[in-house]
């Protein structure tokens, strides 16, 4: 008689830019959550899906947690939080480069409370000093409601393997959720937008891109060709920032149009023809309606 399949969900949460996005998509096996050496990169709750022929892993990777400084810092810390409800693990992700700091330990003391069992992961082992792996792990391991500590890279994979057969030991006898063939619930619309704004994250100035909101106006595959036409709409908050965006002769905008339509393409396996814009909506972040205009809802 077969082993009975198992699932359950799994909640990625810790401080800006520990790697949750690229841990999450090193286990679903692509892309699913934008990444850049910002911090806040993510801001909503992205969803991706292991399947494996026994068990199932869905994972939630959520918005660092940090302190917010408007409404759409506040939604993203709600998105976080929510996401330790109703999960049957919460894994914690700390940065080996950086050790566990006061903010660090600020979500610590709110996972105390958490329903679900916490597991803690030092990632980013492989650029560590010597020897803070080792005082992390003690400090972690001495925290009662954490109850293992993994050391791994998302970046090259190291430890990978054996952190999600710790998560595996946590899933419950239960349905598939989802498709084998489905990783995430994003709809690509909301992909396009999001590979649009890491572009912009990666190759912009530091000023700008915090300011920066992305909304796919219209997709289209055309009829006569395999050709998906995209129109999208960068907002930021300042006029200064439209001219950044935009660059000398168009030349910025058209570098971040280049960069996102050759990953557009891979993911909707089709070429792509994607038309952007960039518009000035002031204080942006602080208002409700573009906000849910955008995504966060």
């Amino acid at each position: 008689m077969s082993a009975a399949f198992r699932s359950g969900f799994v909640s990625i949460i810790g401080s800006p830019n520990v790697g949750k996005s690229t841990l999450m998509n090193r286990f679903v096996g692509q892309k699913v959550s934008i990444v850049s050496a910002r911090a806040q990169t993510t801001r909503n709750r992205v969803m991706g899906v292991l399947t494996k022929p026994e068990y199932q892993i869905v994972f939630l990777d959520t918005p660092g947690v940090t302190t917010p400084k408007n409404r759409l810092g506040e939604y993203m810390l709600k998105i976080a939080y929510d996401s330790l409800n109703e999960v049957e693990a919460v894994l914690f992700l700390t940065d080996a480069e950086k050790g566990i700091r006061e903010k660090d330990e600020a979500l610590l003391q709110k996972l105390a409370s958490a329903k679900a069992p916490v597991i803690a992961a030092i990632n980013k082992i492989d650029a560590a000093k010597p020897g803070i792996v080792a005082e992390m792990r003690k400090k972690l391991a001495a925290l009662s409601y954490i109850g293992q500590v993994a050391e791994i890279s998302a970046e090259t994979g190291e430890g990978v393997d054996s952190l999600e057969a710790l998560l595996r030991a946590h899933l419950e006898e239960g349905p598939k959720y989802f498709p084998d063939d489905m990783v995430t619930d994003q709809p690509e619309r909301v992909i396009c937008a999001e590979l649009i704004r890491e572009k912009a994250l990666m190759l912009l100035k530091e000023e700008v891109p915090h300011g920066i909101g992305v909304g796919v106006d219209k997709m289209l595959l055309r009829e006569d060709k395999p050709i998906c036409d995209v129109w999208a709409t960068i907002y930021c908050e300042r006029e200064g920032h439209k001219g950044i965006i935009i660059g000398k002769g168009g030349a910025m905008l058209k570098k971040i149009g280049a960069e996102a339509r050759h990953d557009m393409e891979w993911m909707l396996g089709t070429r792509v023809n994607l038309q952007l814009w960039v518009k000035v909506k002031d204080d942006w972040r602080n208002s409700l309606s573009t906000m849910r205009e955008l995504g966060y809802e």
